[in-house]
């Protein structure tokens, strides 16, 4: 289980004090994929980034696999990081490097053998559905395909969390529901427990276990997909959903 205990993360802009984050606490059972929902500015990025040690909350504590994460340091913080993928909003590729090496760039980090960074890039390719797009270089693929590239590399190192920010706002919606359904196989298949950024309803109500809304750096509601967005309780979840029906 992941426990998000009081998080809070302040900055100061023109002498004015702005909690991006106040006082958050979460849940977030092993296995599950759970959903981070809010307009922007609630505060939904700035916790991704603590929840990979990017940044660090001013108070509080995330514990993970029974370890506080910002107590980590030296190997145990490099074994903790490589034991999360990211899958970040617009891919965020080496645009230098072809689709192969994107994939394969975090285990050559680790310093793997040369024969086991092979197979599991080909096996990756192959679950996500990239077969023959090996040797391509991002400028030459879709939005989907850099999406899916962005996917395999958060993989890589077989982590137990992967954390997505926004990972359908670029895409068509014929893209999206194939990436959706990406996204439902990697946890059927791996376990894999995930966390997903998003402003997206059909994103939430189609593969997340668990709901959070915030607003303004706090968590307004949170809970089963089906009795948050089915009964919404907060203004700003229904606002979110409001916004839905109209699109």
């Amino acid at each position: 289980m992941i426990k998000i205990n009081k998080v809070t993360k302040k900055y100061t802009v023109d002498s004015d004090t702005i909690y991006a984050l106040d006082d958050v606490s979460l849940n977030i059972e092993e296995g599950s994929i759970y959903g981070i929902i809010g307009l922007s500015g609630a505060g939904k990025s700035t916790l991704l980034r603590c929840l990979s040690t990017l940044e660090k909350p001013d108070s509080g504590e995330i514990i993970i696999n029974n370890k506080n994460i910002y107590k980590l340091s030296g190997t145990d913080l490099r074994n903790f990081r490589s034991d999360i993928g990211v899958v970040f909003q617009g891919y965020n590729l080496l645009m230098q490097r072809t689709a192969f090496d994107n994939v394969a760039f975090p285990l050559r980090i680790r310093k793997e053998k040369k024969l086991k960074v092979i197979d599991r890039v080909d096996e990756l390719f192959k679950f996500v559905g990239l077969e023959g797009k090996e040797k391509s270089y991002p400028s030459k693929l879709s939005g989907g395909q850099k999406q899916r590239v962005a996917i395999a590399r958060a993989l890589a190192t077989n982590p137990s969390l992967v954390l997505f920010d926004e990972p359908t706002s670029a895409l068509d919606p014929i893209t999206t529901k194939q990436i959706l359904s990406l996204i439902k196989e990697i946890n059927n298949k791996y376990q894999v427990t995930m966390i997903i950024i998003t402003h997206e309803m059909s994103l939430v109500k189609n593969v997340c276990d668990r709901v959070a809304v915030l607003n303004y750096g706090k968590v307004v509601e949170e809970g089963r997909v089906n009795e948050v967005l089915g009964n919404p309780q907060n203004e700003i979840t229904r606002m979110l959903l409001g916004k839905e029906l109209i699109i």
